[in-house]
This record gives structure tokens, C-alpha cells and sequence, in this order.
């Protein structure tokens, strides 16, 4: 599968993710300049984590003003497939791409560290192998993650199914303590209604790897492989 990685200024998990798509999953990887606008051929493209444009203004609201996010934005309205990661949620929330939006964590401090998340929507191109009732231990790393959406966008959500993760404890169980920035109904990540444009704050490409001792995140890049070989992906 040719991929396509996007890169801004303040990109600083973009060779995260092309390191875990090219070495670990073993497929092709284009990086794609900001201001670029040819995607190459790519059959799926990724917005990484990082600090577009120092996130002067609001986290994303610059990125998404990039001459390749045209593109994007007509590969995505044609079906592609996109996964924006951190930053990258914030971008494709800023571009219209995936409804809400990525506000202040309501301590109004950056956090770094390990959460865990469900998987709520098990029907996708990215959450298809992953077990049922299980956490996930994926670290998040941000200061705007709390995602809102207002309660006729929320009820449309529930009603399309494009909740796929929530943060939760340990034991699997949605609390008030387990959401680490106050994100409405501990919503760590979601889908858009035609299910081919994903985000989530949490960064899967910083557990995938054997060596960092922590590989829960690696189902999902397994899914969309599998949901491609499969014709399940757009």
C-alpha cells in the first residue's frame, strides 16, 4: 500500500509515523510537503502529531490553509482514506473533514503520559482487528485535546456510529478520572459519517514497536492493512 505522510513546519512526529508504516508495517511511504500539490499515487494519506505553524492561533487552524490540505480534502471528499493523529485531529476538525473540535484540556496544562481507550465502533478500516472489552495503553501528548462537539452533532455521531474510542481506566471502565482533558463523553477519537476520514488525539505510531515495550497501538495500522487487502477501505 503506497501511503502518504503530510509535513508542516513543526511537524515532530512525522518520521514517527513514516518509521512505523515503512519499517514496522513494511509498506511504501511518500512524505508530502506542506506545500505540495501532487499526492503521488497515495492510497491512503496521514496527518501526523506535532506543532503545525507553532500553533500560533489554534492548534491546526493554520496547517489547514496548506496547499496540500486541498488536495486532501478532495481525496478525502472522493472517498481516500485519512488518518489524522494529535495535530493531525486538529487539522481535519479545522478543515471540516471530521466534525467538532479540539479544545484547551480543561486543566489548561499540556499533559504527557499513558492512557487507555476502548474501541467503540469495531466496524472500520482502522479498528477492525481490534478486541472487544480490551484497554488499550496508547500515550497522548497535547494541551488542546479536548474534543466538543455540541448535542445535535453529538446525536448524529451516536447515530452514525463514528465514536470510536473513549478514554478509560484500566480496567476498561469510562470515568471522569480516566479522561485526561475533560474531552465531552471521554471521546479520545472518531470517524466521519462515510468512515474514511479517522482522528484520534492518543499516538498509536508510539506503540507499535517492540523495542519502546508497548505495541497496543499496532492493531490499528494491522486493521487498515487488512481492510485494504480485504476491499473493506474506500
Amino acid at each position: 500500500m503506497r501511503l502518504g505522510v503530510v509535513i508542516f513546519p513543526g511537524s515532530n512526529c512525522d518520521h514517527d509515523m513514516m518509521y512505523v508504516l515503512s519499517e514496522i508495517m513494511e509498506q511504501e511511504v511518500v512524505p508530502l510537503w506542506h506545500k505540495d500539490t501532487d499526492l503521488k499515487g497515495v492510497e491512503g494519506i496521514f496527518l501526523p502529531g506535532g506543532f503545525s505553524f507553532g500553533d500560533y492561533l489554534r492548534s491546526g487552524a493554520l496547517a489547514r490553509f496548506s496547499p496540500i490540505m486541498e488536495k486532501v480534502i478532495q481525496f478525502a471528499n472522493h472517498g481516500g482514506f485519512v488518518f489524522g493523529v494529535c495535530n493531525g485531529f486538529q487539522i481535519l476538525c479545522e478543515a471540516g473533514l471530521l466534525p467538532g473540535a479540539l479544545l484547551h484540556n480543561d486543566h489548561q496544562q499540556f499533559v504527557c503520559k499513558n492512557v487507555y481507550v476502548n474501541v467503540v465502533n469495531h466496524d472500520t478500516c482502522i479498528t477492525r482487528l481490534a478486541e472487544s472489552d480490551r484497554p488499550y495503553k496508547i500515550p497522548i501528548a497535547h494541551g488542546e485535546g479536548r474534543y466538543y462537539a455540541d448535542k445535535a452533532t453529538l446525536k448524529e455521531m451516536h447515530e452514525n456510529k463514528q465514536i470510536l474510542f473513549r478514554y478509560v481506566d484500566k480496567d476498561g471502565k469510562a470515568t471522569q478520572e480516566s479522561n485526561p482533558n475533560g474531552s465531552v463523553e471521554n471521546i479520545a477519537g472518531i470517524c466521519n459519517a462515510r468512515r474514511n476520514v479517522f482522528g484520534m488525539m492518543p499516538h498509536p505510531e508510539r506503540a507499535a514497536d517492540d523495542e519502546l515495550g508497548n505495541t497496543d497501538g499496532r492493531v490499528l495500522f494491522e486493521s487498515l492493512l487488512y481492510s485494504y487487502e480485504k476491499k473493506y477501505c474506500h
